[in-house]
């Protein structure tokens, strides 16, 4: 039953892709006209001439004279090929633009998921056993201060004690000598020294909201008749806790991984500009901005396939936490 749960998710996920690449270029080529006005408005701007018949040969060269259809055609088939086109704006294939870009992003996209879920799940577990103690009012009374403050200020603060305190180095992920560096273990470890700023700001919200999902979930369940039934089996509290009220409190955990990928990456934007962190959000930012739809798209579409991915892996891990989804 578990095996064909997860091919019927697999096989579903394939027409979703479609879908969601012809949405990303949909939403790339909705704005009114396109790189080459977005160019020639700036060519004006500073005073210079605009040579409306040169612009008229390089929009028919770069095919944005075609129906919608044509050019995503074009489009996805290069995709599925691994070209992803040429950037208009840096004039440079996008692959090469991307792909480091979006390591990084996955990479602080997961350590910060770790760091998330390492301090949200005993928190929360504490909070539901030990309600209305004066540990659960102190968690509590965090949590609520780290929803209301904002990660750019956040990361403001938490920059100034980092230099000012520990004399840390908090520009970017890496230092000078190795922001240009190949990859090696020297790397590795500069990365390590830089990236817990970043993974401390994007996870401080994020933690805060679990710790309340997980108390307010604990606490529906610590109460049921199988909690009773168990613990009057003889099981210790804490055995009994763990084994069955936390496997079905934990789902909306599970369930979360879905949007924690693109949210992480697109919504860390302005902390990303704050702490000068080469990752996708401000190249994605500035690509959206200039109409330079390929790179545009193409992060679109790759937020897109980390949507449906995470989503694939917390519907198969839910299935394999709770074996009631499998029948549904």
């Amino acid at each position: 039953m578990l095996f064909a749960y997860i091919l019927r998710r697999i096989f579903w996920s394939i027409p979703f892709l479609f879908a969601v690449s012809l949405i990303a270029f949909a939403l790339i080529t909705a704005p009114p006209g396109d790189y080459l006005t977005t160019f020639a408005a700036t060519l004006a701007a500073s005073g210079d001439v605009v040579d409306q018949a040169r612009l008229d040969a390089l929009r028919e060269r770069y095919g944005f004279d075609q129906p919608f259809l044509v050019q995503y055609w074009h489009w996805i088939s290069g995709v599925l090929h691994g070209d992803f086109g040429i950037s208009f704006e840096w004039q440079q294939p996008v692959s090469t633009l991307i792909w480091e870009r979006m390591a990084l992003s996955v990479t602080l996209a997961l350590s910060t998921l770790a760091f998330t879920w390492a301090l949200a799940l005993p928190i929360g577990i504490y909070s539901a056993v030990r309600k209305y103690s004066i540990g659960d009012y102190v968690f509590s009374t965090i949590g609520f201060i780290g929803l209301a403050t904002p990660n750019f200020l956040f990361a403001l603060v938490l920059m100034y004690v980092a230099v000012v305190h520990f004399g840390a180095d908090v520009s970017g992920l890496f230092s000078d000598q190795y922001q240009d560096a190949p990859w090696s273990w020297g790397k590795l470890i500069d990365l390590a020294k830089h990236i817990w700023i970043p993974v401390i700001i994007l996870g401080t919200s994020a933690t805060a909201s679990l710790v309340r999902v997980m108390r307010a979930n604990l606490l529906d369940e610590l109460h049921r008749p199988y909690v009773t039934t168990a613990r009057a089996k003889g099981l210790s509290e804490w055995q009994l806790i763990l084994k069955y009220p936390v496997r079905i409190a934990i789902n909306p955990f599970v369930s979360t991984i879905g949007w924690a990928f693109p949210q992480l990456i697109s919504g860390a934007v302005i902390t990303a500009f704050v702490l000068s962190l080469p990752t996708a959000g401000p190249l994605m930012l500035q690509a959206l901005l200039a109409q330079d739809m390929y790179l545009a798209g193409a992060f679109i579409l790759l937020l897109c396939c980390l949507s449906i991915v995470g989503m694939l892996v917390s519907d198969i891990l839910l299935a394999l936490i709770d074996p009631r989804i499998r029948y549904r």
